[in-house]
This record gives C-alpha cells, structure tokens and sequence, in this order.
C-alpha cells in the first residue's frame, strides 16, 4: 500500500480537539504533583514515612503498569471494529480521571496516629486508581498519535497544536489549585478537587471528535494484524542497556524527574514556613517557572539549529539547571523567588526542546545495532525511571524532614525544619541533576556523524 493511500487530511478542528486531551492531562498531573504530599503530611499530619510508604508503592505501581497495559490494550477486542482501537479506551481512562484525583482528597475522617494505616489504605488505592485510569488513557492516546496523523506535515501541525494546550494544562494545574486552598482548610482542598474534576471531564468531552478513529484506519489495523515473532520484554531491556547512549539519556532522565518532583513538590511548603504567604501566592511562583521555560524554548530550538549537536545543548541545558537552583535554597524574598524559578525556568526549556531529538537519537541507534523497531520497550524503560526519580524525591523529604525534626499536621516550625525544606527544594534537586549531566557527559556518544550515519543507515534497511 503506498503512503498516499493510508494520509488523512484532518482538519485543525480536528487537530485541537485532539490535543485536548494533552491540555486535560497536564492540568490533572500538575495538581497532582504540586498538592498530594503537602495535603497528607501538612494538612492531614499524617506521618512522613508511612506518607513515604504510600508514595513509593504508587510510584512502583506507576512504574510497571504503563508497559502492562500497553501490552494489554495493543491487540484486537470485539469492539474494536465499531468503536476503533484506541478512542474506547482513551474514554475509560479519561472520563473518570479527574473523579479519582479529587477522591485522593476525601480520605476517611480519622486521627492521623490511631489512625495513620486507614490513611495510608486510602491513599495507595485512590493514587493507584488515579494511575490506573491515568495510564489506560495517556497510553493509549500516545499510540493513537502516529496512526491517525499519517504525515510528516500533520504530524508538524498537531505538534504545534499540543505544545500550546500542553502548556496551557500545565499553567493551570500549577496556578489554578493553590488559588482555591486556604492552608489549616480541609474544605478547600476538596472544593478544589471538584473543580479539577469539572475542567477534566468538560476538557475530555471536547478532544471526544479529534479521537474519532474512521473505519480506513480501523480496517487498516484489523488487516495488519497478523501472528509475528517479537523480542520478549526482558531481552529487548537487556539489549537496551548495552547501548551506552541510552544508559546516559535514561540517568539523566532520571535525575531530571528527581529536580522537577522535588521543585513542585516543595512550593506550597516553601510558601508556607519560609515566605509565610497564602496559598495562593504558589501560583505567581509557577507562573514566574512557566514563564521562564516558554519564553525560552523558541531560543534553544534556534540554538541546536545554530550548534547542530543535540548532546552539546541537552548537556548545557541541565549544567545550567542545576547551577540556578542552588540560589533558591536562599532565597526568603517572595518577588524574589518568583524571579529566582523565572531563571531556573530559563534553563529548563532548553529540556523541553531538546528531550524529544535527544531520544529519537537513541531510537535510531537502536534500530541500527538491532534492526528493528523496539520504540515500546525503550518507552516502557524511560517510564520506568521517570517513576524512579518520583521514588528518590519522596524518599528525600522523608529523610530530610524526619533528620530536620518536621513536625507533621503543624502550621509552624523550627528553623531547621525551614533549613530541610530549603535542601529539599534545591541542593538535593542540584546535585542530582548535575551527577546525571555528569553521567550523561561521559555515556551519550551520539555526534552529529554517528547521527547521520544512523539516519542513512535507517533508510537503507527500509525501517
């Protein structure tokens, strides 16, 4: 079948509705991770190891089952042929995303010491059940990506589209929540769990048309289908990490979850015990950090262009990520944090314009030593450490906050508990992304040569 015959022309109705799936999955995850760990030790008193506890099982959890499911929801069901292959289950996972964020905030009403094991029951189920319907959606949504938009000059225009909604997800999910909270308010925290829940669903009902998988494309599948040979999971992991260039795109990866966890993580407490602000006053923090990151992106973009060496870019980003955060751990001036983050937003677009080129790299070396496309298992790992990273920053806070004496369920505290918020918002999340611009720096050999050679090399094995 030649490539004209299987192109669809969309239109950019179409296009924007897509993405707003992205817009309504960037908006739930930024609450998400700006709001939990603070709302259960701060708000709840619930304990910051049992807290821990129930944070690094979601992560696990998080970790294993987006290739689980992956695997399971990639095959032909009874549906299939009428309601398509992907948008059943985009609708399965995306209606009920926002209901599952806002019942993370409605935990049973118990004292957080007898009662600590009910809490750390409600959290990993409702955090799992998030997840669950998180993955089921944003999988399957990704996969639909490359099939229903056919060639290279859609695929440019929908990239376009998403950049705009996914930013826009991620500045309301980092502004919009802190405005509806008051600190020492539990009513708040729900009042703004309902209002994520409404924007989710009403953004989910919108991307419905762009979803809409027409019978040529439905049929294209069902044809395809056919028994084939593929490389177990295990083996194609094996594989992967004896490719240098991945072993140092995924630490650094890793490392790079480590920073922006933490970073999200720490704000509201930062406004609280340090600033000794409203709630609100998180937004214009985020505001300043997602300021910083869009106006910047256009200039990294022009500068790998100038430079043409995705690896001198993507190290120079994270080298000047880390050396701005430390400032911060200093900082007790409002104006001059939203300022601080501005900075440190500066360096972090150049990640975002970078991360996409820098993997497809190491996707095309792997298809070279390999000859074959294992795009899935290289996703699934990257997944993996992306959790892994969310692991290390909850397991800092429990760390630094039970050495630092933080009291949990209190309003205020000792300067050396401020002085564990400050380590924790900046000198851990410093460190770690510079050990990973380290390791990044000594194992990603991709040069510009190598690249093209790789590029050329794909072509001739018609891959």
């Amino acid at each position: 079948m030649q490539s004209e015959e299987i192109e669809v022309t969309h239109s950019k109705k179409i296009m924007i509705s897509y993405n707003f799936g992205s817009l309504c999955r960037e908006f739930i995850a930024m609450a998400f991770a700006v709001l939990v760990f603070f709302y259960y030790e701060v708000e709840i008193g619930l304990n910051v190891w049992i807290l821990g506890l129930g944070l690094v099982i979601f992560a696990i959890y998080n970790a294993i089952n987006d290739p689980l499911l992956g695997f399971l929801t990639n095959r032909p069901f009874k549906f299939t042929k009428k309601w398509g292959r992907r948008m059943p289950w985009m609708l399965l996972g995306g209606l009920p995303l926002g209901f599952s964020y806002f019942l993370i905030f409605i935990p049973p009403n118990v004292d957080p010491k007898s009662g600590a094991w009910i809490l750390f029951g409600w959290l990993v189920f409702t955090t799992c059940l998030f997840d669950t319907f998180h993955s089921i959606f944003f999988v399957n949504y990704q996969a639909l990506f490359p099939d229903k938009f056919r060639s290279v000059k859609e695929r440019r225009t929908v990239v376009g589209f998403q950049v705009v909604l996914g930013a826009l997800g991620v500045a309301l999910g980092a502004i919009l929540p802190p405005l509806l909270i008051t600190f020492g308010n539990l009513e708040s925290y729900i009042f703004q769990g309902f209002v994520v829940f409404v924007i989710g669903l009403v953004t989910i009902i919108f991307a419905i048309p762009g979803w809409h998988e027409d019978p040529k494309m439905i049929e294209r599948y069902l044809e395809s289908v056919q028994e084939k040979v593929e490389t177990p999971f295990v083996v194609a992991m094996k594989q992967a990490f004896k490719q240098k260039s991945f072993i140092g795109y995924i630490v650094l990866y890793t490392m790079y979850f480590v920073i922006i966890n933490s970073m999200q993580a720490s704000l509201p407490y930062v406004v609280l015990f340090i600033l000794k602000m409203p709630a609100g006053a998180t937004s214009l923090i985020m505001a300043g950090f997602l300021l910083g990151a869009m106006i910047s992106v256009p200039f990294w973009v022009k500068m790998s262009q100038k430079v043409n060496d995705n690896r001198k870019i993507m190290l120079l980003t994270s080298i000047l990520m880390g050396i701005f955060v430390f400032p911060l751990a200093f900082i007790q001036n409002y104006y001059l944090m939203a300022v601080g983050v501005f900075i440190w937003g500066l360096a972090q677009g150049g990640y975002w314009a970078m991360i996409f080129p820098t993997f497809s790299d190491v996707i095309d070396e792997s298809v070279v030593l390999h000859e074959k496309r294992e795009e899935g298992t290289y996703i699934g790992i990257q997944q993996f450490f992306g959790r892994l990273g969310l692991i290390i920053q909850v397991m800092s806070f429990a760390i630094v906050h039970t050495l630092t004496g933080f009291v949990e369920g209190s309003q205020t505290q000792t300067p050396l508990a401020t002085w564990g918020i400050r380590i924790h918002l900046a000198i851990i999340p410093g460190i770690a992304i510079l050990l990973g611009a380290l390791v990044f720096w000594k194992m990603y050999d991709l040069n510009p040569d190598r690249i093209s050679e790789n590029q050329l090399k794909i072509q001739q094995l018609k891959l």
